[in-house]
């Protein structure tokens, strides 16, 4: 670092508000707690196309008054200040890109709608995102960059879409890039600290019924112990999109989830892994 100016700089990459807290929550409130590191999220899209949970928000949703996408920006805003306040930036700006939407595939997998928004991100010039996320990418100079595998983590086109959009920059620009997993066996240890639980207010899943990772493919793993209590106040501030109910939270599918304490990562570009920090062996 020098006079103050953060030397490294990591940007996640997400597809929706809530996306970054779920994913790569611990992550962000760690390197945004760390003044020797700038920490950048970029957001696709306003979520517009979530289902909402509470039923005194239902009135927001995309089929009434259509007006969800506008409420998540004060949630993403909560969750962001919850989790050390990142600098955020929205992918071609405010609104640009709609929530494309999905349908509902097999357990928890999503499957890409037929009829898409003319504004839907996944309806949008490729090219044109890749550039908008490269312009970015040219201000803010990350050594990381963090998003998803190439399925999304669990299928959804606008999470695959950031995958698409982060493996074309990592082309054209020299920086590592991590994909966000979670492996079998770090799931099923969370799974067994809940099944159990008096009182667990969602559906406990059906095996297999949670995406996951094989064990061997995960490179990097971090502890965010530390972090716990921002993360849940970020969860807590997508009350839309998550209910959470210690040590576990659901999504509008009501299946119960663990609350971890370590984040998996795969890294997706050559080189050395590193085991347990993003920047591990960058100069």
């Amino acid at each position: 670092m020098l006079f103050g100016v953060p030397g490294r700089c990591v940007l996640f990459v997400h597809a929706h508000p809530d996306d970054e807290t779920l994913s790569t929550g611990g992550a962000i409130a760690r390197y945004a707690a760390d003044p020797s590191v700038r920490c950048v999220v970029v957001t696709c899209t306003l979520g517009e196309e979530g289902e909402v949970i509470p039923p005194a928000l239902r009135e927001l949703a995309p089929d009434r008054a259509d007006q969800l996408g506008g409420y998540r920006i004060g949630e993403l805003a909560g969750a962001l200040a919850a989790l050390g306040g990142p600098e955020h930036r929205f992918l071609g700006g405010l609104a640009r890109w709609r929530d494309s939407g999905m349908g509902h595939g097999e357990g928890t997998r999503a499957v890409a709608l037929p009829d898409l928004h003319p504004r839907a991100l996944t309806a949008g010039d490729l090219d044109l995102q890749v550039q908008q996320l490269l312009e970015v990418v040219d201000e803010v100079a990350p050594q990381v960059l963090v998003s998803y595998a190439d399925d999304g983590g669990y299928g959804h086109p606008d999470h695959v879409r950031a995958h698409e959009l982060t493996m074309a920059v990592a082309r054209a620009r020299p920086v590592r890039v991590f994909h966000a997993v979670r492996s079998r066996s770090v799931l099923e240890a969370g799974l067994a600290g809940i099944r159990d639980l008096p009182g667990l207010p969602f559906r406990f899943p059906e095996p297999d019924e949670l995406p996951t990772v094989p064990d061997a493919v995960v490179t990097t793993r971090l502890d965010v112990s530390a972090h716990r209590d921002r993360l849940v106040a970020a969860m807590r501030a997508h009350a839309t999109q998550v209910a959470v109910w210690e040590p576990a939270y659901a999504m509008s599918n009501d299946v119960a989830q663990p609350l971890l304490d370590v984040e998996e990562y795969v890294l997706a570009t050559p080189g050395e892994a590193p085991a347990d920090d993003l920047f591990g062996g960058l100069a």
